[in-house]
């Protein structure tokens, strides 16, 4: 089942964010899709950084090979210090 990582914060180095950016492109698998990247999102409730991020990955264990991998644990750190904020992943919905 597809998952969707969302990813918000608010962008404190943007030199930084785009080191991120440079290097986090070559890790992301074919597999999964890159949906949006809004650094202007509308926050309609509660209290998120307007950059806004959402990958689709086809399942989470495709999610966690990403993630846990040691090419993206390299460069994590650039994303979290130049963009606080928090990332989630949730299920799509069956069928």
């Amino acid at each position: 089942m597809a998952v969707y990582v969302v990813a918000q914060g608010t962008i404190k180095d943007q030199a930084m964010l785009d080191q991120y950016m440079e290097k986090v492109v070559p890790t992301i698998p074919a597999n999964a899709k890159v949906l949006s990247i809004d650094t202007n999102a509308e926050v309609i409730e509660g209290e998120v950084g307007p950059r806004t991020v959402l990958i689709e990955f086809p399942d989470k264990a495709a999610f966690r090979a990403w993630y846990d991998s040691p090419e993206y644990q390299a460069i994590v750190h650039l994303r979290l210090d130049s963009v606080p904020g928090h990332m989630v992943v949730a299920e799509g919905l069956p069928g």
